[in-house]
Parts: C-alpha cells; structure tokens; sequence
C-alpha cells in the first residue's frame, strides 16, 4: 500500500487538515483495475488501517483527517474500524457514492454517530441530483481547474449555506490570493503553497544570512567546532535547543559553554542537527507546512536510499530533500537560492536542472506526495522498487518528524 498526506490550508496559511490519500495495488501492472475503485479494498478502507499503523499521534490533535470512502466501503464497519475520535474524521466520498436512498441512509447513520462527511469529484450536472447527499455533507471540495468554483460557491452559498467549500487543486500565489479576497471558501487545497513568489524581492533578511552563513560553514568537508558554536551563540532559541539535545545524550555532564556543547556532539552530530535545527529557523517565516514538506522530503528521500541503491548517499539525499524548498524560503529561483548555500554539485544538478544521479529520487518524492500514483508507479517499476519498501520509508519518515517535536 501507498500513503501520501495532502493539506488543507486557511486563509491565513495555516493547515487545518490532512487528506489521507492511499493506493493499495500498482494499476500498472493491474492495468485491469484502472477507472475502478477495485483497488481500495472490499471490506476494509486503507485510510483507516494506515492511521492504526502509523499512529493518530503522528497527525497534530488540532487537525481534522479526510479519509477516502467510496460505495463499497462506506457500509463496511467504519464506526470500528476507525482509529481516531469520529468528530476528527471526515469521510471523504466521490462520485461512486450514488443519491440513492440506500446510500443517503448510511451517510445519515454515520452522521448521526459523529463523523464528518465530504464530497469530491462531484460534476456541475449532478449538484441538483446530488441533493439529499449534499444536506448532509459538511464539506464541498471543488476542482478549482475543472469547473468555475466561483459560480459553484455562488450555487452552494444560497442552496446550502450550511456547507463549507474547499477550493481545490489551486495552482499558484496568485490564484490563491484571489479566492482569498473574493471569499467564501474555508479551505484551499493544491500545490500554491510549494510555489515561490520571486518577483520584487531582492535581498534576504540579516537573520536567515546568519543561518545560511551556519549551514555552508556545516557543509564543508571539515568545518570548525568552535566557529560553528560562536554562530550559534547569535541565536537563543538555536542555543536552547542545542543544549536540549547535548543534555538528552550526556545526562550526567555539566555543559560549561555553547563550545563545549559542540565539542560533545562532535562535527557528525552537530551537523545533522544543524542542518534540521536551522532549517526549522530559516522557515519560521513561512507556513509551517512547508517546514514540514523540508523536513519530510529530507528523510523520506534519505529512507529511500536502499530503494534506489544510493546506500552511500544518504547525507546527499537528505540535504537534497531538506533544501527542495529554498527556492520557497529565500523568494528566489532556485538557482539563485543555491548560489548562498554550499551544497555539492550532484544537489545542485537534481534541484536546479532536475537531473544527476540524485533526480531520481528528487521525482519520486515529489510526485508521491501529490499522491500521483500513475506516475510513483512507473518510477517504482523502472527502479525495481517494492511497495512495502516505499511504505516503510514514508510512514518512518512521519514518525521521525513527529518525534523531532514532541517535546
């Protein structure tokens, strides 16, 4: 099985839910289960058996879960089934589901038992057909590029004015910052917010220098101990968490100076946790998803080394990952981000010209969380790659990042 979260933002950038996507069969090589839902289980809804797997905990309490349904799920024992308190569960449906007094029965069941229900895929044509669903539902997510979502939520505003609408599959800043201002949307979904705005900005706040000058200081072959622990002693919050992590691994050791908590990790240490301390820094002005979308692709892409035979490449792939969004944080191109970072040229290569020995695993990771499955099913095939080596490597991933900041 593949597994993949989406999220779901507000109008001040902040996520407010997840989008639990799954995939349980390589239709490419199933080709017989392509246009079918086949593939997502008879008596059981993958969505669900991945959150018993990875832990709710992995998900922030404050976050509400969208967990895909379709008509043959939905009258499986979803009440037991499910892993998490049912208020935060949000039984995502499509088109499957039919306005049939069958089906509008059992939503209104699972209603009454506290789960939230959602709509997608639901076409202009079929919003009337769709009325007794669509009284039930709490969300609408319309696809910003198949239909005009603004007359939708003009349609949905006056018909149901109890529904909350996600604009979907939104594309850029621009278009983000429009439905913002025109209003009406609780949730906006789509890849705006891994996108750079570059046009008038031209200089980088003196505080992410500092954290940029850290970084290319850490990166080098054989960096300074003790000029790395003077950079850090500029920041508070860097020193707090330095000692945090010194004193986790030498309980019984007094810490005497910031330079004496750099000596005790030693240069391999310090460095991986500069490299995931600061980037946490340098993005603190940005959503924290894409904190999160850094953090992620790094270990992901670092747990995928086997996968792709990259066994020696570990630091290289996490590197790559964790510096995937620089474009993002600096509000450049990626070119000119990578000009203030010392990164190796087989980074530069994958992130900048998309190719290299390490693009490979640069693709994949960013085509398998857009849950484009098509395609991480190709690349799998081309690379030999097992699913449950892919699974492992992404739900591990989320159990390192939730684990970084439980404290």
């Amino acid at each position: 099985m593949l597994v993949t979260l989406i999220p779901l933002f507000d109008e001040e950038m902040s996520v407010r839910a997840y989008s639990l996507f799954t995939q349980k069969k390589n239709t490419l090589l199933n080709p017989s289960l392509q246009g079918t839902r086949q593939h997502d289980g008879a008596v059981d809804i993958p969505g669900l058996e991945v959150l018993e797997s990875m832990g709710i905990e992995t998900i922030p309490s404050d976050k509400e879960i969208f967990v895909e349904i379709n008509n043959i799920s939905l009258f499986t024992d979803i009440e037991n089934q499910a892993p998490a308190p049912h208020e935060r569960l949000v039984l995502l449906m499509d088109h499957t589901v039919l306005p049939e007094k069958i089906y509008v029965d059992r939503l209104r069941e699972l209603k009454s038992k506290g789960f939230k229900l959602a709509i997608r895929k639901l076409t202009v044509q079929n919003f009337e057909p769709y009325r007794e669903v669509l009284l039930l539902v709490d969300y609408v997510l319309l696809d910003y590029k198949k239909i005009d979502i603004s007359k939708a939520k003009i349609y949905f505003s006056n018909i149901y004015p109890n529904v909350s609408l996600c604009a979907g599959n939104v594309p850029n800043q621009d278009i983000y910052e429009a439905l913002k201002k025109e209003g009406g949307y609780k949730l906006y979904e789509g890849d705006f917010y891994h996108i750079p705005v570059t046009q008038g900005v031209n200089e980088v706040a003196p505080l992410k220098v500092n954290y940029i000058e850290l970084l290319n200081m850490v990166n080098d072959v054989d960096f300074d101990l003790t000029k790395a622990a003077d950079i850090i002693g500029r920041d508070t919050a860097l020193v707090i968490s330095l000692l945090k992590m010194v004193n986790r691994m030498s309980v019984n050791s007094e810490i005497t100076s910031i330079r004496h908590a750099a000596a005790m990790l030693g240069q391999r240490e310090l460095k991986k946790w500069i490299n995931t301390a600061v980037a946490n820094k340098l993005y603190a002005d940005k959503p924290n998803e894409v904190t999160r979308l850094s953090l992620l692709r790094a270990k992901f892409a670092e747990n995928l080394a086997p996968a792709f035979e990259m066994s020696m490449n570990t630091s290289e792939l996490f590197l790559m990952g964790l510096f995937s969004v620089l474009d993002l944080i600096l509000n450049q191109t990626m070119e000119e981000a990578l000009k203030m970072v010392k990164v190796s040229k087989e980074i530069s290569d994958a992130l900048v010209e998309h190719k290299g020995v390490l693009a490979p695993v640069l693709e994949f990771v960013t085509q398998y969380e857009r849950a484009n499955w098509q395609e991480v099913f190709r690349l799998m095939i081309i690379n030999n790659m097992e699913m449950d080596q892919v699974f492992d490597a992404y739900i591990q991933s989320l159990q390192w990042y939730r684990a970084m900041f439980s404290e």
